[in-house]
């Protein structure tokens, strides 16, 4: 007889756990034991579903580093008792909290989805229904005795991505969420199908590790016409600063000024990592391209190739947490860890 998979739901908070108070009309938390209540079509899914959430739901814009410990600590805790994870997260930090947990989760073997939605799960359009039923149908997925997928996704509006690759791009919509320079692993119509080619391959043996330290003294800084030497001297003369991004022009283009190149080199030469990514929707960093961007090659700058902003800074807070040293950090980072860049 066929296993059923078990699979946990970790609420941690947003839009997709409320309900509207039909005396007042505001939204509020409800109880994710109750879940069949409002959802009564997941008692038709081929699984056993579980539940657990934060004691305290938070909006997810109040989301920070321990709330990723605290989500991988509950993967942690119960990686042997479940066979598949599911995420329900506001949406608007869900790019960063995945992109963390993709860094965080070494040697994963088990899918591990982030949803959430749009509208409250107990409105009549809500986008709650489809995005949570899908994603519980993803995570239990099985070929030949395995997972088919084993790595962190983000599942919204039909489209299943690389949690890592992913973007918010609309606040309304309910197609939120795009991944600009990679496919989505798995498109939802009347079947599920699935771009295997796409898929991590882990295939591994080895224990999960869980890694749990984050440094969040980073600064993100997009550069923009007429930006000055005053106001870049002050950011990055900010005290305890541990690394900086930059949202640099295009593929990667930087001002030529003699006073920013030196600003920057000053940082890098205290071995403070400065990446380099694009502000482009899509596309990649490319410094071989202007003679111009040769200069920062050449002082250490870090390409973050096609990289998203959200997937640079959970990476950077992750390798800074692994205290990499400076002599290995370029080449580390500018190399692909959970499939976050080509």
């Amino acid at each position: 007889m066929k296993k059923r998979p078990n699979i946990l739901l970790i609420y941690t908070g947003g839009t997709i756990g409320m309900i509207k108070d039909s005396d007042t009309g505001a939204l509020k938390n409800f109880n994710f034991n109750e879940l069949l209540e409002y959802i009564p079509e997941l008692n038709l899914l081929d699984c056993n579903i579980s539940s657990k959430s934060f004691l305290k739901p938070i909006d997810s814009s109040n989301m920070k580093p321990s709330n990723w410990v605290e989500i991988g600590t509950i993967i942690e805790d119960n990686y042997k008792n479940y066979d598949g994870f599911v995420i329900l997260h506001g949406s608007d930090t869900m790019s960063y909290t995945a992109s963390a947990l993709s860094f965080m989760l070494e040697n994963l073997s088990k899918p591990v989805i982030f949803t959430g939605s749009q509208l409250p799960i107990g409105d009549l359009r809500t986008d709650a229904k489809e995005n949570l039923i899908t994603s519980i149908q993803i995570a239990s997925l099985v070929e030949d005795n395995q997972p088919v997928v084993q790595e962190v996704g983000l599942y919204f509006e039909y489209k299943l991505f690389r949690a890592n690759r992913t973007t918010k791009i609309n606040a309304e919509h309910f197609e939120a969420f795009d991944s600009p320079d990679y496919p989505p692993l798995i498109i939802s119509g009347v079947n599920l199908s699935v771009n295997y080619d796409f898929l991590l391959k882990t295939k591994t043996s080895k224990k999960l590790v869980v890694h749990k330290i984050f440094e969040p003294n980073i600064l993100l800084l997009k550069l923009f016409p007429g930006i000055n030497e005053k106001t870049i001297n002050h950011i990055l003369t900010t005290p305890n600063l541990k690394g900086i991004i930059f949202e640099t022009y295009g593929s990667g283009n930087l001002t030529d000024e003699k006073w920013f190149l030196k600003a920057i080199k000053k940082v890098i030469d205290k071995n403070i990592p400065v990446i380099n990514v694009t502000q482009c929707f899509g596309g990649s960093v490319d410094m071989s391209l202007y003679s111009t961007n040769k200069l920062y090659q050449n002082i250490g700058i870090v390409s973050g190739k096609d990289i998203t902003t959200e997937a640079a800074i959970t990476k950077l807070m992750f390798m800074l947490g692994q205290n990499i040293s400076a002599n290995v950090f370029k080449t580390k980072f500018e190399t692909s860890l959970r499939g976050e860049m080509k």
